[in-house]
């Protein structure tokens, strides 16, 4: 392959294959960031050590899509949906936005929104469940305002207009 001769490191990194977890739906190709998961990190352990770590951000990502899959308000949004590659890509993000040792592999917030027409109610609906998620993990009120304040502005990628 001509294109990547004599660059052939670089050529690894923007040209490399979006990796496909077992039981993941293929997707079209985009370049992976921690940029992506929509905020910087915050700072120290503390938020993720309150959210119990990777096996209490596992907990509280199964809970969130769980009761969002079974709740009549919101169900529609996850019909034909891999569910695998959410949960996933929820916990790397969750996990990298609260501090942890995670790395991001998913789209932006507006490239994995796109034509789902998620509206505010819905937004907001996920929010409860997710509170509602780490309230049953028993992660402190303030640490959730923590995590939910890098979480809200991505309300303007994820909300359809």
């Amino acid at each position: 392959m001509k294109l990547c001769a004599g660059v052939s490191i670089l050529c690894a990194v923007v040209f490399a294959p979006i990796p496909v977890f077992a039981e993941e739906q293929p997707v079209a190709p985009y370049e992976m960031s921690n940029t992506n998961a929509g905020a910087a990190p915050i700072k120290g352990l503390a938020v993720f050590d309150a959210l119990n770590g990777q096996a209490g951000i596992r907990r509280i990502v199964d809970r969130l899509v769980d009761r969002s899959v079974s709740d009549p308000r919101i169900a529609e949004i996850f019909i034909n949906r891999d569910l695998t590659r959410l949960r996933r890509t929820l916990r790397e993000q969750i996990c990298y936005l609260a501090g942890g040792p995670c790395t991001y592999t998913g789209r932006t917030m507006a490239d994995a929104h796109a034509d789902m027409g998620v509206q505010t109610r819905d937004f907001n609906v996920l929010v409860e469940h997710l509170r509602e998620a780490m309230d049953a993990e028993r992660v402190p009120f303030a640490m959730q305002n923590k995590l939910l304040a890098k979480l809200a502005p991505m309300h303007r990628d994820i909300v359809a207009r």
